[in-house]
């Protein structure tokens, strides 16, 4: 099992799960894409945001939010606009799924209503609506990873040879 799972349902801009699945492979966290998407898989933008980390990348694929479910068993931790609770007061264990909405409409607020105690908001100011799906993922995703100890990624890099 993977220590984090990154869920996309119903996504609809191939650039940005495309982002998102690069960022899943450079993390080695598992990308969960819960149909209806708004593309293919084999669609080009979403190929060439992903660039050449494909081969990194561990992909499942769900029809719905009910088989979603059914196959997996969480934690989750879903990540809203409308949530009440801030990111950073969560915890993020070891197999975390970290769930995101569709860009144009979120998550769906019955799913929101049902699981309130596992909502997770960035905080921005009041008159944005949201942040980029992608810069969302990436914000959650770091979060959990750095909860976690970053366990499994290189955090030390060199230059011209000297380690850093």
């Amino acid at each position: 099992m993977p220590n984090l799972n990154i869920v996309l349902v119903e996504p609809q801009i191939p650039q940005n799960t495309g982002n998102i699945a690069r960022t899943c492979a450079a993390t080695g966290a598992t990308l969960h894409l819960v149909r209806p998407m708004g593309f293919e898989v084999d669609d080009k933008k979403l190929k060439r945001a992903g660039l050449d980390y494909w081969h990194l990348l561990d992909i499942r694929y769900y029809d719905g939010l009910d088989d979603f479910f059914a196959r997996t068993g969480g934690p989750y931790v879903f990540f809203s606009s409308k949530g009440g609770k801030s990111y950073i007061d969560h915890d993020y264990p070891y197999g975390v799924y970290l769930v995101f909405g569709r860009e144009d409409a979120g998550l769906p607020d019955r799913l929101l209503i049902e699981r309130a105690d596992c909502q997770a908001r960035i905080p921005m100011i009041s008159e944005a609506r949201c942040l980029n799906l992608s810069s969302s993922v990436a914000v959650g995703a770091y979060e959990a990873l750095r909860a976690q100890g970053f366990v499994g990624l290189k955090d030390k890099g060199s230059l011209a040879g000297a380690t850093l």
